[in-house]
């Protein structure tokens, strides 16, 4: 299989990576989970990341083909909707997103949200494929995080999401609304049957106590031989006794409320008649632990 040729963006603010990944012949590429920076303090967003990703993009002679986001996220909000109008590219995820529109239509009280994934320009099945050039992509179903992740193989290379992370920090959180421990070890198991000389490139790094520098790069045998969270629990049950113990201990992230309600809508905003966009935040509702 082809290696595509990957550039890698991270945002400490959130402990995010985004990547640009190309096919070096036909320069044909995508970007995958990208984000919008964004004050909580102030509201104010705007495009310090996203326009260094553009500025690649720019000195590299690529054509973007999609925007691609692995999952609505929780803990950054994607900046797709401001790369589409520079790039013109369609902005794409997987089809369960309606899952998780339906869940947080509720959750927001919004009654004016469409849930039928309408917001983004394709809705990936299982299985999927596309072309980059002289790369073969595939969409990989890997829900448990949330019911609509996926991971995006392309070439020799998987891009995971928040499914794992690197084997010193172990796998994904399941309990945000819609998560499930069970579906998440399901989904790890499916990568993990994949080439053991598999790249592995991942959505974030939170630099666990040992390692002194950010990493988001590694291979499904070191995942296999090393992830924290998998040769520690021996039996799916044993994994979801330790995911769910360690899930209830974990703070919600700083920015759940803001990057869910924009991230659902494909990055954009909320619409109101004075022109401005507001966010709701729940008292005391979902995200309250």
């Amino acid at each position: 299989m082809h290696t595509p040729v990957v550039h890698s963006f991270f945002d400490k603010a959130t402990f995010t990576v985004t990547h640009i990944v190309a096919d070096p012949q036909s320069k044909e590429a995508v970007i995958i989970d990208s984000v919008m920076d964004y004050n909580p303090a102030s509201g104010k967003l705007s495009h310090e990341s996203a326009d260094n990703v553009l500025t690649t993009v720019s000195k590299e002679g690529y054509k973007i083909k999609y925007i691609l986001e692995t999952h609505a996220h929780a803990d950054h909000i994607t900046a797709a909707q401001y790369l589409k109008k520079q790039l013109n590219a369609p902005v794409c995820i997987g089809e369960n997103i309606t899952t998780v529109q339906k869940v947080f239509k509720e959750v927001f009280n919004e009654k004016n949200l469409s849930t039928n994934g309408d917001q983004f320009d394709i809705l990936w099945k299982d299985g999927d494929l596309f072309t980059l050039g002289q790369l073969q992509g595939e969409v990989i179903f890997t829900p448990g995080h949330t019911p609509a992740d996926v991971t995006y193989r392309i070439g020799d290379t998987l891009f995971v999401g928040d499914t794992i992370f690197m084997p010193d920090f172990g796998t994904a959180r399941c309990d945000f609304p819609g998560g499930n421990a069970e579906t998440l070890h399901t989904s790890i198991k499916k990568l993990l049957e994949l080439p053991e000389d598999t790249k592995v490139f991942m959505c974030h790094d939170y630099l666990p106590e040992k390692r002194t520098e950010y990493a988001w790069e590694t291979t499904i045998k070191q995942e296999k031989e090393e992830n924290i969270h998998l040769v520690n629990t021996h039996t799916q049950n044993e994994f979801i006794q330790m995911r769910n113990k360690r899930d209830a201990q974990l703070d919600m992230p700083r920015l759940i409320i803001p990057s869910i309600q924009i991230n659902i809508r494909a990055g954009n905003l909320p619409e109101e008649e004075n022109g401005i966009s507001y966010l709701k935040t729940p008292i005391n509702g979902a995200f309250s632990k």
